[in-house]
């Protein structure tokens, strides 16, 4: 595990960025190609817009995101294909976006989800960590036993009102309850994982992570498992840790 403390959000984000891109292009290099899953809420504003001032052949990449909420339509706002649509996709080139489709058969569209990415290993996994811990939508108590890529997770109340908080609802009963989630042992397939994890609001989890052994209570314990784990933190995020 890597800890990076930057001073500010956009520091952090520039940093993330600039070793997401080394990580991809190294990929590119060795295979023809890469694969990268992002992950999306405020925290990741800074990362994907530093990243898309990075030189990368974007045609080369696939990308697939985390998770999305069940029963929640495409173009709402609070959407992830919509998030990542609008903040990202739609301004690069990309060899293919693979989005968790929430509408229609999703158990059919989760299989299908699931023989794509074995397909071929990711790459970077940019895997933001929410403020109850979780990874994805794996609120605790986490699954660490299932060896699927996604399922159908329970939301619990504190990851709800964060969505709240960040101003994607405007109160607790629009949120809905379920999501598809990419799974905790799947994000550990990746080859990297980039965890950019700036504000204040996010110092409790920073932590909580940081300072207990590996746990479902608190998901994000699980990354620092992974051989390859750089966590990015501002100062406002590391003040739990990091006298100021």
């Amino acid at each position: 595990m890597i800890i990076n403390v930057c001073n500010d959000a956009d520091e952090l984000g520039f940093k993330a960025a600039t070793l997401a891109a080394a990580r991809l292009n190294e990929a590119v290099a060795a295979n023809g190609q890469a694969r990268l899953v992002l992950s999306t809420g405020s925290s990741q504003f800074e990362t994907l817009e530093s990243l898309l001032k990075e030189e990368v052949d974007w045609s080369r990449i696939e990308i697939f995101h985390l998770d999305e909420y069940v029963g929640l339509p495409p173009d709402h706002k609070a959407g992830f294909r919509k998030y990542l649509y609008d903040r990202f996709i739609s301004k690069i080139k990309v060899g293919h976006f693979y989005g968790v489709e929430t509408v229609g058969d999703i158990e059919s569209n989760i299989l299908s989800l699931r023989r794509i990415i074995r397909e071929r290993p990711i790459d970077v996994g940019l895997i933001g960590i929410g403020v109850n811990g979780h990874i994805a939508f794996n609120d605790p108590p986490a699954n660490f036993d299932s060896r699927e890529s996604y399922f159908i997770v329970s939301l619990d109340e504190e990851c709800r009102q964060q969505q709240v908080d960040e101003g994607w609802f405007e109160n607790l009963r629009e949120v809905p309850v379920r999501a598809v989630s990419m799974t905790p042992w799947q994000i550990m397939q990746c080859s990297t994982i980039i965890s950019a994890v700036p504000h204040k609001v996010k110092a409790v989890s920073v932590k909580n992570t940081l300072i207990n052994k590996l746990t479902p209570i608190v998901p994000a314990t699980l990354l620092k498992q992974h051989a390859d784990f750089n966590l990015f933190l501002d100062k406002d995020s590391a003040s739990g840790i990091i006298p100021l």
